[in-house]
């Protein structure tokens, strides 16, 4: 069994060339017994379920396929697409996990996440954090049309954008007691959302953290049951065209 960790592919009709790295990927990975874990802001927005468009249509295409080759697909919710639901991973198969998810492969135990509810020492964005994902607000987005989604989607990238110009890298990045609290009954950490790929020495346990997508390569991790020595554990470079 294979199990494959991707971050932060922030797909997007606007740049083909991560879309064609991502459908690369579920091709070199099809017959590989795999496990996909998709860990947040796997596209750039998310609207809603009820979004279609052709290049969309070709990825739940590939998708379908990887799944009818035997592989599974797992997804968790990102800053960036935290309305995607099961109704849209139901096309393909796929399940929608916990924010915050526990895995035992071999000896070890792995806890997944995306990575932003780690960065408490940004109080705004948290602020942001608890009140967008509420049901309420959510189920009220749900109902809206697609195109006043759209603009919400658009207004709430450029100010996510300007107010990162603002905040210094320390405060975006993980609190150290957040990630130890989270390491406390695991052995591993695995999550993205920081764009700083690495794997870190915490207390003799490891916090790994994926890379996002860029231009020609990212940063994945891929893992099987025979790794039980986390000290031999190693990001890979994943090349596309």
């Amino acid at each position: 069994m294979t199990y494959l960790f991707i971050s932060d592919l922030h797909l997007s009709p606007d740049h083909p060339r991560l879309a064609r790295g991502f459908l690369d990927l579920l091709a070199a990975y099809q017959h590989k017994n795999t496990q996909l874990y998709i860990l947040g802001d796997w596209f750039n927005a998310w609207i809603g379920d009820d979004y279609t468009a052709p290049w969309l249509d070709e990825i739940v295409s590939a998708l379908k396929q990887f799944n009818q080759a035997g592989n599974q697909i797992y997804f968790l919710i990102g800053n960036r697409d935290f309305a995607l639901g099961q109704d849209f991973l139901d096309q393909f198969s796929g399940q929608l996990l916990p924010e915050m998810t526990s895995l035992n492969i071999g000896s070890l135990r792995y806890r997944i996440e995306h990575g932003d509810a780690l960065c408490t020492d940004d109080v705004s964005y948290q602020r942001f954090r608890k009140v967008i994902r509420h049901p309420w607000i959510l189920g009220f987005l749900r109902k809206m049309p697609l195109s006043f989604r759209a603009r919400l989607a658009n207004g709430f990238r450029k100010k996510s954008h300007e107010a990162q110009q603002l905040k210094s890298y320390e405060v975006m990045d993980v609190n150290p007691s957040a990630v130890e609290a989270a390491l406390k009954e695991a052995d591993v950490l695995i999550h993205g959302h920081t764009h700083r790929a690495a794997i870190h020495d915490v207390n003799g346990k490891k916090r790994i953290v994926l890379g996002d997508w860029k231009a020609d390569y990212a940063e994945i991790l891929e893992l099987s049951s025979s790794d039980i020595d986390i000290h031999n554990i190693q990001l890979k470079i994943w090349y596309y065209p």
